[in-house]
């Protein structure tokens, strides 16, 4: 659903999409990348990307809830859209995290292999979260692009209904020629 919108609310309603892109491609591939290079002689720098994205993360609900009485209707939307993906990519690092512990629980206190407990925190932890990155950049880069061509998904505009706003008519997609 498209909306008549402000340019000045377009470019607040940017502002959670940009911080999730953000967190998504500079820390998560970026710093990924970078740290990996020095993981072999001190494999701990690693810890500091989800401690960073957490951090984001929780700013991010934290400023969506904020949002709900404070922000225009549109920009307090936008939030909320990455509030709620904000809150799948928590749970995906929470299983990395989770594979981590018992990856390590198992190495130290069940006699488990070093290489058993690096496949189970790659196959169970980091691959999953992986595939979330890329997804959810994808899909963030088009809630970007929606956000600055005035749009709404439709289960927004649902939970957080405002009679005032303006909708603007979608021109008729052409007929297919028969």
């Amino acid at each position: 659903m498209r909306f008549d919108i402000s340019p000045r609310e377009i470019k607040k309603a940017n502002i959670p999409h940009e911080i999730f892109l953000t967190n998504l491609i500079g820390n998560h591939i970026l710093m990924a990348v970078a740290a990996g290079g020095i993981a072999g002689t001190f494999p701990w720098v690693m810890a500091v990307i989800p401690a960073i994205s957490f951090s984001i993360l929780s700013f991010t609900l934290w400023r969506a809830h904020r949002a709900v009485g404070r922000d225009p209707w549109y920009v307090m939307c936008h939030w909320q859209v990455c509030a709620r993906r904000s809150r799948i990519f928590i749970g995906m690092l929470s299983l990395l995290l989770g594979a981590t512990l018992l990856a390590w629980i198992g190495h130290v206190y069940g006699g488990m292999m070093k290489e058993a407990a690096i496949a189970l925190v790659a196959g169970v932890g980091i691959l999953p979260v992986m595939v979330t990155v890329l997804v959810l950049i994808i899909v963030e880069s088009d809630a970007l692009y929606n956000a600055n061509q005035a749009k709404l998904p439709a289960w927004v505009v649902e939970r957080y209904p405002n009679p005032d706003a303006k909708l603007i008519d979608e021109p008729a997609a052409p007929e297919a020629a028969v």
